[in-house]
């Protein structure tokens, strides 16, 4: 289905997606329907991926399987997860396993059967850069169609009245095992790469785990599932002050809905950026189920009378490190609450360290001098997930969307899957300048400001069916 796209003409199209990952999937499958949209998507890797080095066997999505691509904003919708298992005959199975939260596997092999099937996908194309085209209102988008080997093989353009960023993150390293990370040959990978190099870390004599949150506890625990009992060999280790359990509580959880994402962007931006900040514990903390787990294998290893061979240590960051010999590496330590520094050898380390949002600069540099800026040079993004632009590119309907670039100005549900779909609508509503997908005026039972009165939604009243009659 998803064969290159056909040589570009004069006439713009409505919008295009750069990048295909769960959020521009989301915004494709439901694009789908509005035939009325002549949308376009771009993505440079071959294939459709999410995650790829760490989907360990076992491991499951944070969100409930209702966090599809299209679900929340439309479960009529042919692309929904329960559509994925009927197609795949695998309905009642799914049933009776009573998983509310699927294998992380499933949800990749959910978002890959979407991205097979959807017409409008381009993969193999790399988008090289975005520019506004004055004379003609658009917005030029070019691009090079890769070979199977990565090479370039054809340059394009595309026009376009609307641009929709789905561009997703990248693995963060600390600036201090960056060297060693770089290195060839060097057991210092991150752990977005983690399966690719499992089999390694597995035999090395010594293995450390950095970084506290849920990818971190997930690989500890898998690695100790591997180790032999007593030679476990390990090191996990982080800067929070605890391997804490992300607040998973039902309220806490409304900090993921769309009336809170609203109520947040209206903050002053300094109490935006603190409350990011502050607010670590909602989506970097650890699942409860993986703690219970990881302490369940730990107490396992204790029923003989020993004691497994794991350090597990909060509150410790790494400043400095470096090769000592082929096979060691040094990791010099310091706690933050002792104030103390201590030195650790190992031969391997797994950087749980997370991903940070991809710059935009370098894609939307023809741009810059429309872009309209926040106190901290970051872009400003309006409540509809629109870039702030000059007025002279706004005026003519034409604008720039962004996916998973917006937390400084939308919060900590900018990365969740969960907003996904209502995310997607939002941006196909504004697109089409009318209520495409109805999306609900009040998620949350709670109110976050006292500014406005909590909206009450009218009572919905079943719909009165009329009686059937006899016709003999």
């Amino acid at each position: 289905m998803n064969t290159p796209p056909p040589p570009d003409t004069d006439t713009p199209r409505d919008l295009v997606g750069i990048g295909i990952g769960p959020s521009n999937l989301s915004l494709a499958a439901l694009t789908h329907p509005l035939t009325e949209l002549d949308a376009v998507f771009y993505e440079q890797q071959p294939t459709f991926t999410w995650h790829p080095g760490l989907l360990i066997d076992g491991a499951r999505i944070q969100v409930p399987f209702l966090a599809d691509l299209v679900t929340l904003a439309d479960p009529t919708s042919t692309w929904t997860f329960l559509n994925y298992l009927k197609t795949h005959d695998r309905l009642y199975p799914f049933y009776f396993a009573e998983h509310f939260h699927i294998r992380r596997a499933e949800y990749d092999a959910y978002c890959r059967w979407v991205a097979h099937t959807l017409p409008g996908l381009h993969f193999r194309h790399q988008v090289d850069a975005v520019r506004w085209n004055p004379e003609r209102d658009v917005f030029e988008v070019d691009h090079t169609r890769l070979d199977a080997h990565g090479e370039a093989e054809a340059l394009g353009r595309t026009h376009t009245k609307n641009v929709v960023l789905g561009i997703g993150t990248r693995p963060h390293i600390p600036d201090p095992l960056r060297p060693l990370a770089d290195a060839p040959g060097v057991p210092v990978v991150h752990a977005s790469d983690y399966l690719d190099h499992r089999t390694t870390l597995l035999a090395a004599d010594h293995v450390t785990v950095v970084g506290s949150g849920q990818s971190g506890a997930e690989v500890f625990l898998d690695l100790l599932r591997h180790r032999p009992t007593g030679r476990e060999r390990l090191h996990w280790i982080g800067r929070t002050q605890a391997f804490a359990p992300m607040e998973y509580s039902k309220l806490g959880l409304e900090h993921f809905t769309p009336d809170y994402t609203r109520y947040f962007h209206a903050l002053p931006e300094p109490v935006r950026d603190r409350l990011v900040t502050a607010q670590w514990q909602l989506h970097k903390g650890i699942d409860a189920t993986t703690l219970a787990a990881i302490h369940d294998e730990l107490y396992r290893r204790t029923l003989h009378g020993g004691w497994p061979d794991a350090v597990l240590t909060p509150g410790v960051r790494v400043r400095t490190a470096g090769r000592m010999t082929t096979t060691q590496i040094e990791l010099h330590l310091e706690h933050l609450q002792q104030n103390t520094r201590s030195r650790l050898t190992t031969n391997a380390v797994v950087l749980a360290t997370g991903h940070r949002e991809r710059p935009l600069d370098r894609l939307l540099a023809g741009l810059d001098p429309y872009l309209r800026r926040d106190s901290n040079e970051r872009p400003r993004i309006d409540e509809h997930f629109r870039l702030v632009l000059d007025p002279a590119i706004t005026a003519t309907g034409s604008n720039i969307y962004v996916q998973n670039a917006e937390r400084h100005t939308h919060g900590v549900g900018a990365h969740d899957l969960g907003l996904a779909a209502w995310r997607s609508a939002t941006i196909l509503n504004t697109v089409t300048g009318k209520e495409t997908y109805p999306l609900p005026t009040r998620t949350a039972f709670t109110t976050f400001g006292l500014d406005t009165p909590p909206h009450i939604p009218p009572t919905r009243h079943p719909q009165t069916l009329t009686p059937l009659t006899d016709s003999r």
